[in-house]
């Protein structure tokens, strides 16, 4: 038998970031609801809350964090330690990189949310072409994928970008693999894994 698609949000912050209402509680609430098999706990610049609630809650949580480095955000999955903001793109996705992580381009032509843009390069394991919260949604999903085509960047992901609960599971990415953090982190990696999301 072959390994099933899991369905996970892989950007979601929770009442560690300071600007997210989202509650353990609500977190699993929420997530299976909306027939999510896990997210990704991706609050702002920490890693302590991801740590914490991946312990306590009866949901698969994919460790991570959303990182301002000095030109944009970036997502690393599956880090086990904090990466320091205000460094360079490239530096970033290297930090992600040697504590087992990935990184991830996270809305990166979008307004008015720490985009990265022109910075994005071939250093980045995937682009989040679907952010929920993405202003004009048409226009970054668009542009996002336009800029993994260039990037060659094959692997493409969705989140919702959640801050509050109702928002988790707007955009999820299917995943073929085996419901362990190594084992998505690897297949997304790999670029088996597909958007959607609204």
């Amino acid at each position: 038998m072959g390994v099933l698609p899991i369905k996970l949000d892989l950007h979601v912050h929770t009442h560690y970031s300071d600007d997210s209402l989202i509650t353990p509680k609500d977190l699993v609430f929420y997530a299976k609801k909306q027939g999510l098999d896990g997210v990704a706990v991706t609050d702002h610049d920490r890693l302590d809350g991801a740590l914490r609630i991946a312990k306590e809650i009866d949901l698969f949580v994919i460790p991570g964090i959303e990182v301002s480095s000095s030109k944009g955000h970036i997502v690393g999955l599956n880090v086990q330690e904090r990466i320091p903001s205000g460094l360079d793109v490239d530096e970033t996705v290297d930090k992600i990189h040697d504590v087992g992580g990935i990184a991830v381009a996270c809305h990166p032509v979008t307004l008015f949310k720490g985009s990265l843009g022109r910075h994005v390069t071939s250093k980045f394991d995937a682009i989040e072409v679907v952010n929920s919260s993405a202003f004009p949604f048409k226009y970054s999903v668009r542009h996002s994928k336009q800029l993994a085509s260039r990037s060659g960047i094959r692997s493409q992901v969705a989140g919702s970008d959640a801050h509050y609960g109702p928002e988790i599971g707007c955009s999820y990415t299917i995943v073929n693999a085996e419901k362990t953090v190594g084992q998505v982190v690897d297949a997304i990696r790999r670029g088996s894994c597909q958007p959607f999301g609204k």
